[in-house]
């Protein structure tokens, strides 16, 4: 099997699917090679726009559907050697989405070549942009699984939690005045920015003794703030983005309204939620923790080992907003993911790939 895996891993590697810059396109590339590589596949090709495209390859019947983004995020200066060409070391394949997650798309390859039951591939490409639009449009029509895994990286161990998540642009009004005013304290729009981030950070340290699935409080950070002209000029406005990860018991709607209260309502220009995802399992605290029940069930049926759950996000949260169970499940570390020289290790990309067969080969799909 593993001649065959790391055959298309250096394949996949080498389509540029760089996100952004969102260039990925329906015709030609890497899709056509999917489609290559999945004889006795039916498939279904959508185009959403600005790079967002989704392959659905279905052979047979099955109720549990697979799902890889072949997207990844840019290179950088800071590697070593030609990112879109797989590199192999005594006990791992180096290339740009080896991790995250090309090596799981790979193993599915090989898995499909060497199984004749039942299976089902979603592969789409825009999970990268904080634009969701392939898992949307997909989740929109006639439900045709019960269950899915989501494929990403948690070193070959289902993931039944992890956190939601939220980015937000937040604009400060303020009055533009000389600097030597009283009103440099009232006035100015970095100083309210200033007085948000520290009451935001102590909700943050209020809400850490919450719990859910070996998880504990509220990531948040204070990503970039910027505004004012100079020393001597009261900052007339100010823009602050910062992002939060919820617990699955925790509410995305009561933080935001408690983050947007933490300064008086004048102060704030706009509040504009910028991306928006769910916890997994989505729901209140009851349906979340029903949820995580039906996952662990799902899990001990198709036989995979249970990790901790995680603090990344994944659209598995999608599917089990939409009344699907989900779990997360595939080879690498998220420490390798979206770094310089990223790597997966080959006996969890053997592990992974041997699992994903025997699922299909004992019809449990």
């Amino acid at each position: 099997m593993m001649p065959l895996l790391l055959e298309h891993l250096a394949a996949l590697v080498a389509f540029d699917t760089e996100n952004p810059p969102r260039a990925i396109s329906s015709a030609g590339g890497i899709f056509d090679y999917l489609r290559a590589a999945l004889p006795g596949f039916t498939f279904e090709l959508c185009d959403h726009g600005a790079g967002a495209v989704s392959l659905l390859a279905v052979r047979g019947q099955p109720k549990l559907l697979f799902n890889v983004h072949v997207d990844t995020v840019p290179t950088s200066p800071a590697w070593t050697a030609d990112p879109l060409r797989l590199r192999l070391t005594a006990d791992r394949a180096i290339g740009l989405g080896a991790c995250d997650i090309k090596g799981a798309a790979a193993a599915l390859l090989s898995a499909a070549t060497h199984s004749t039951g039942a299976a089902a591939f979603l592969f789409t490409s825009d999970e990268e942009a904080n634009d969701a639009r392939c898992i949307p449009a997909f989740l929109k029509k006639p439900r045709r699984f019960d269950a899915a895994i989501i494929a990403e990286p948690t070193a070959a161990k289902a993931v039944l939690a992890h956190r939601g998540i939220a980015a937000v642009r937040l604009l400060f009004r303020g009055r533009a005045g000389h600097a030597s005013g009283v009103a440099t304290t009232t006035d100015s729009a970095l100083h309210h920015a200033v007085e948000w981030g520290h009451a935001a950070l102590a909700l943050c340290a209020s809400l850490q003794s919450e719990r859910f699935g070996g998880l504990t409080g509220l990531r948040f950070n204070i990503g970039r703030l910027e505004g004012g002209i100079k020393a001597n000029v009261i900052a007339p406005s100010a823009e602050l983005r910062f992002g939060f990860r919820p617990l699955p018991s925790q509410s995305s709607e009561a933080l935001h309204l408690a983050f947007r209260g933490l300064v008086a309502e004048a102060a704030i220009a706009a509040y504009d939620i910028t991306f928006s995802g769910p916890s997994l399992p989505a729901g209140d605290l009851a349906e979340a923790e029903a949820a995580r029940l039906r996952a662990r069930d799902m899990a001990d049926a198709l036989a995979l080992p249970i990790g901790n759950a995680v603090d990344f996000w994944t659209e598995a949260a999608l599917f089990s907003a939409a009344g699907i169970t989900a779990l997360v499940y595939g080879p690498g570390a998220i420490a390798q993911a979206h770094s310089a020289d990223e790597w997966v290790a080959l006996d969890q990309l053997q592990a992974v790939a041997t699992n994903y067969q025997r699922m299909i080969d004992d019809g449990l799909c």
